[in-house]
């Protein structure tokens, strides 16, 4: 079981009565100036999916009311991808404690906690987000914060504490003095509030900073001065700090993403040569001994039965069903498949909208032409066929059972291979036999 499931309890997140009345902001305003792009920065993608959509995606089993989206740069465009969450645009981009007032008119008759999150900030973990709403409702704080030890903590909000270990604030880097730069806890900039509390006192935060902007941090100050109950938990590892504000560190937290999908796949019995030269997607599912061989790419919603061999080069796209003990080879792309048991593609070919059977032998540099202009077509290959090398199929194409293609054939669109039949030629005809 992992950290996740464990402390979410037998019904998942969604039953747990710790998120009873808790409703959630994503804050998804900033332009992203260091991305050198056109693009509002959450709309950049890591492992296939926009910031956002990730964003929403980790908040989901959590089904926080309201949820609400804060958008500005670009707002209509980052709308498109918020889903079912109330989108409010934040009309001036001055800071995200004015990102977070944008809100308060959605939120007038909302009286509970709210999870304030950055979709910029990609890699928390949906259990990380559990344990801090669980501490702060346990400790009855008007504020709880995620905090993270760095060892460089540079370009971060720092936290500091008084002799007590008590909170005292949060200093940007911009504000931060060299003694303040020195403090390895950092801010990771998830947050709980109490969300009276954060309404009445989101006005006394000032923009008396170098950038001229109303920082959320600064309502810990403001808290702090009025006795308010403040409390931090502390991530499970520096990674879930990381925020993005290039496109260097979108490389960084993909890479992050991509190995814990590995790490997980490992711990659950699949063999993976070379972690460091293999991008497996969270969202798949792979049974047990199976090997995944070097600069292997598998993308969202690929099954993998047990006992499978993949790679190395390979591509498995969305929509790939491997059933258990099929091989998989060299420069092999797939997408949309059904592979059969036992079946084995080992070299240079690209089969797209298939259903092929069991112990099916695809030669090398067999191509499916599955798209006729208009529409993808299907190729249906059956049990125990040869492939010879160098086929193409123009589909729709039916191979029977036991059936042969010669090397070099070039099936054309509604061609049906009977059972046992051999086909070859350009076009493909029946093999005359003498």
């Amino acid at each position: 079981m992992s950290k996740g499931q464990a402390c979410f309890g037998k019904g998942g997140p969604e039953e747990n009565s710790v998120m009873k009345d808790t409703a959630c902001i994503i804050l998804a305003a900033g332009r992203g100036t260091r991305m050198k792009s056109p693009l509002a920065k959450v709309l950049h993608k890591i492992a296939g999916k926009t910031m956002i959509e990730r964003a929403l995606e980790l908040v989901k089993p959590f089904s926080f009311k309201p949820l609400i989206t804060i958008t500005g740069y670009k707002s209509e465009e980052v709308a498109k991808f918020c889903g079912d969450a109330k989108v409010v645009k934040q009309k001036s981009l001055l800071g995200s404690a004015d990102a977070v007032m944008s809100a308060r008119s959605a939120l007038s008759k909302f009286k509970g906690d709210i999870v304030i999150l950055y979709a910029d900030v990609p890699l928390v973990r949906q259990s990380t987000i559990y344990e801090l709403v669980e501490a702060h409702k346990k400790n009855n704080a008007f504020c709880t914060f995620l905090t993270a030890k760095m060892k460089d903590p540079t370009g971060y909000g720092r936290v500091l504490r008084d002799d007590n270990d008590n909170i005292a604030r949060i200093v940007e880097e911009k504000e931060a003095s060299l003694y303040d730069k020195a403090i390895e806890e950092v801010n990771v900039g998830v947050y709980c509030f109490k969300a009276q509390q954060l309404f009445d006192f989101l006005k006394e935060v000032k923009n008396d900073n170098k950038k001229g902007e109303y920082y959320l941090t600064d309502i810990i100050s403001v808290f702090r001065k009025r006795n308010l109950k403040i409390g931090s938990v502390n991530a499970s590892g520096e990674d879930e700090a990381y925020g993005i504000n290039s496109k260097e560190e979108l490389a960084k937290a993909e890479r992050i993403l991509n190995l814990r999908a590995i790490e997980k796949f490992m711990t659950e019995g699949v063999s993976i040569i070379d972690p460091q030269n293999t991008y497996i997607d969270i969202n798949c599912k792979m049974g047990q001994d199976t090997v995944i061989k070097p600069f292997t790419i598998i993308e969202e919603g690929v099954t993998i039965g047990s006992g499978c061999v993949v790679g190395p080069f390979a591509r498995l796209r969305k929509g790939t069903v491997l059933a258990d003990n099929v091989e998989i080879g060299n420069f092999v792309e797939l997408v949309r498949c059904d592979i059969g048991l036992g079946t084995t593609i080992k070299h240079h070919t690209y089969v797209g909208d298939a259903i092929i059977g069991k112990n099916v032998n695809i030669g090398a540099g067999t191509i499916t032409a599955n798209y006729d202009g208009k529409t993808k077509q299907k190729t249906i290959i059956k049990d125990g066929a040869f492939i010879g090398s160098g086929t193409i199929f123009v589909a729709p194409v039916v191979v029977g059972k036991k059936a042969v293609t010669g090397a070099g054939s070039v099936l054309t669109k509604n061609t049906s291979v009977p059972d046992k039949g051999v086909f070859v030629g350009i076009p493909a005809r029946p093999l005359k036999r003498r």
